[in-house]
C-alpha cells in the first residue's frame, strides 16, 4: 500500500524554493541582472515549474526580481532612488521603533540584544559578510519587535527583505558594530530622545555606506 505521507506540499515546495532563492540574492549569489529562468530552477530543485513559477512571482512582489520582457525574468538592479525610498522608509519607522523601544523594553530584551552584539563581535571579527548580515538584521527586527507595536512590524514587514539585501552591501562593518553598540546603549538607558537621535544618525550614516558601495564614492547623495 502506497503512502503519500513524504510528499511535500506544494505550498511548503514554493516557501522552500523562494526562501532559498531570496536568500541567494540578498548574499550576492545571484547578482543584480542575472536571469532566472523556470525550467532551470525547476530541475535545480527536482520540482515541478508550478512552485517555482509561484516563487518568481513573490520575489517581483518583494522587489527582489522584474520582468524585462513578459518571458524574461531578472535580479533587479538598485537604482539611487531605490535606495533613497526604502531609507526614508528606515528613517520614518526604525528612529520610531528605538524611541518606542527604549520606553517599552524589558531586561530580557536589553539581555537578548546583548547576545546579538557579541556574536556581531564575533563575525566582524572573522570577516564574516552572511553572519554578519543575518545578525545585524535579527538585531534590527528585534529593536522594532521592543517596540511592542504590531503595525509598526507589519509596516516593515513587506520590505524587510530588501532591506537586508540593501544593506548587505555595506560592508563597514566595524562601523556598524560601534553604531549598534551605541544604539543599544541609548535603548538600555530608558531615554526615548537618546534613542531616536542615535537611530537617525545611525540609519543616515547607513544610507551614505550604502550608496558609496553601490554607486561609487562620487555618487550624489539626495
Amino acid at each position: 500500500m502506497s503512502s503519500a505521507t513524504n510528499i511535500e506540499p506544494l505550498g511548503a515546495v514554493r516557501e522552500r524554493v523562494l526562501a532559498t532563492l531570496r536568500q541567494e540574492i540578498i548574499a550576492g549569489r545571484l547578482r543584480p541582472g542575472d536571469r532566472l529562468v523556470e525550467r532551470e530552477l525547476a530541475e535545480r530543485f527536482g520540482v515541478s515549474r508550478v512552485p517555482v513559477r509561484e516563487a518568481i512571482r513573490a520575489l517581483v512582489t518583494e522587489g527582489f526580481v522584474h520582468f524585462e520582457t513578459p518571458r524574461r525574468t531578472v535580479v533587479r538592479r538598485l537604482t539611487p532612488n531605490d535606495v533613497k525610498e526604502l531609507f526614508e522608509l528606515r528613517e520614518a519607522l526604525e528612529v520610531y521603533a528605538a524611541a518606542l523601544a527604549a520606553a517599552r523594553a524589558t531586561p530580557q530584551d536589553l539581555a537578548e540584544v546583548e547576545q546579538l552584539l557579541d556574536q556581531a563581535a564575533i563575525a566582524t571579527e572573522a570577516g564574516d559578510a552572511e553572519t554578519i548580515t543575518d545578525v545585524n538584521s535579527r538585531l534590527h527586527d528585534r529593536i522594532v519587535a521592543m517596540a511592542r507595536n504590531s503595525l509598526l512590524i507589519e509596516a516593515l514587514e513587506p520590505v524587510a527583505g530588501r532591506l537586508r539585501w540593501m544593506t548587505r552591501r555595506n560592508e563597514e562593518w566595524p562601523q556598524l558594530l560601534v553604531e549598534h553598540r551605541e544604539l543599544y546603549e541609548a535603548i538600555a538607558s530608558g531615554d526615548p530622545e537618546r534613542a531616536r537621535a542615535h537611530a537617525l544618525a545611525h540609519v543616515r550614516t547607513n544610507y551614505e555606506s550604502t550608496v558609496r558601495h553601490l554607486f561609487g564614492e562620487d555618487a550624489e547623495l539626495t
